[in-house]
Formats: C-alpha cells, sequence, structure tokens
C-alpha cells in the first residue's frame, strides 16, 4: 500500500509518527491464501494407461470408458482338517466292560471243546505249513535260505540212499527163509553190506558236489549242513518233510 507523506510545517514530528504508524499497518494485514489446485500425475495428463485420460478429460472432467479394472482374485479356502476324533468319548465304566472276561466260564464242556478245536486248527495249520516249507512254520535245523538250497538241490538228484531202507527191508526178510542155508545166508549178508557201501559212497559224492555248489553261492557252509544233506539223502522222497517242491528229479535251484 502506497504511503503519501505531507509536509507540515506546524508538526515537525508529524511525518515521522505517520511512517512509524505505516509499517504497523502493514504488517496487521493478512495475505490470502489461493485454493489448492488438484496434482495431476505425469501419466494420467499424457494417457499412458491404455489411452484412458488425457489433459483434457482431467481439466473438463470427463470420465474414461476404456478403463478396465484387474480382476480380484478370489480367496482360496483350504479344508480345514475335523478337529477331535470323530466320536464321543467312552465312559470308564463302558471301557471296563469290554475288557471284563469270565474267570470261570459258564459252560465249560463247551469252553474246553472249543479249546481242543483252536489248537487243533493251530497244529494242522502248522503243519500244513510246515508241508510246504513256509519259513515261520519250519523248525530251527530247516530254517534259512542254505538249507532250502541244500533241500532242493537234494530233491533234484537220483540219490541210491533213498532206496536203501526198502531194499534193506527186503534182505532182512530174505535172512529169514535163508537162514538154514548158511551159504546163501552169508551171501545176503555180504549183499546188504555192499549195498550200504554203495549208498555211502554214493551221498559222499553228493555232499563234495553240493558242498562246492554251496561255496559258490553263498561263501560259506553252514555247521551241521554235511548231516542235514546225508539225512535228506537217505529218506524216502513221499516221506521227507519239508516236501519237496518239484514232484519229479532234475530241477536243480539256481
Amino acid at each position: 500500500m502506497p504511503f503519501q507523506c505531507e509536509t507540515n510545517h506546524h508538526n515537525p514530528h508529524g511525518n515521522d509518527a505517520k511512517l512509524r504508524q505505516a509499517p504497523s499497518a502493514a504488517t496487521a494485514e493478512t495475505p490470502r491464501r489461493l485454493p489448492l489446485q488438484p496434482r495431476i500425475d505425469a501419466s494420467t495428463a499424457l494417457g499412458v494407461h491404455n489411452g484412458a485420460l488425457t489433459l483434457a478429460d482431467v481439466i473438463f472432467g470427463k470420465k474414461s470408458t476404456n478403463t478396465t479394472s484387474a480382476p480380484t482374485p478370489e480367496p482360496i479356502i483350504e479344508p480345514t482338517a475335523p478337529v477331535g476324533k470323530g466320536r464321543p468319548t467312552p465312559k470308564r465304566a463302558q471301557s471296563q466292560a469290554k475288557n471284563v472276561r469270565p474267570l470261570v466260564p459258564g459252560d465249560r464242556r463247551a469252553a474246553a471243546k472249543a479249546a481242543r478245536e483252536q489248537e487243533r486248527s493251530l497244529r494242522n495249520r502248522a503243519y500244513q505249513g510246515m508241508q510246504r516249507g513256509e519259513e515261520r512254520y519250519l523248525p530251527a535245523r530247516d530254517k534259512g535260505p542254505q538249507k532250502r538250497f541244500i533241500r532242493d538241490y537234494v530233491d533234484a538228484r537220483w540219490n541210491l540212499g533213498e532206496f536203501f531202507l526198502p531194499v534193506a527191508m527186503l534182505f532182512i526178510v530174505a535172512q529169514f527163509f535163508v537162514m538154514q542155508y548158511p551159504a546163501l545166508a552169508f551171501t545176503v549178508i555180504i549183499a546188504l553190506y555192499a549195498i550200504v557201501l554203495i549208498a555211502v559212497i554214493d551221498a559222499a559224492i553228493l555232499w563234495l558236489r553240493l558242498r562246492k555248489a554251496l561255496i559258490a553261492k553263498f561263501g560259506e557252509v553252514q555247521k551241521g549242513s554235511v548231516m542235514y544233506t546225508i539225512m535228506r539223502a537217505f529218506q524216502l522222497r513221499m516221506s521227507r518233510l519239508p516236501k519237496p517242491i518239484h514232484k519229479k528229479h532234475g530241477h536243480y535251484p539256481n
């Protein structure tokens, strides 16, 4: 605001007073504040969002028709695991009642008969399993892969020992008929010993070949394998336990 200075000769100090009052009046006025203008983003003004808005559209308040909003992803709801065990907890009395067994059955005869039937069925099952060669039903002397290999090898070979028992029984019966003929009786006895010797030699040949096969397959020979092989070889094929896997000879194990 311009300030005018007037000359007053009568009051020489009047101009100084007006000058001193002018700055205070200027400082007393508060400046006016301009209204805030909206900020325009550069990308909005230039229309970079796929030509959605331009500077003219922002100034004149036009709305874009090409604006596309990104689809809102749907929330993924994970299945919640069922809480609890799904059944009510039984009472203590009910749980104890299930475990109660009578010390003395009502019908002792029926209970004893049922127990005998159960034991008989278990024995039959174990015997059938042993005949088939199932490992869990075999006795300790028949268990193991080496014992199975020995049984299969002996069963695949024609052994003289398996005919020893019927031949020996035949010679014993013949001995009764030739007792009155000493020379003939002596001949029968010599023939019987010869059969025994031939069977032992055949069993020795069997063991030598089987021992070589065991070392080649397993690297060692278990203790007691010799007697196990000879006892198996001197038994009748139909009476061997466990029974042979194959009905005929010639099926050697790999």
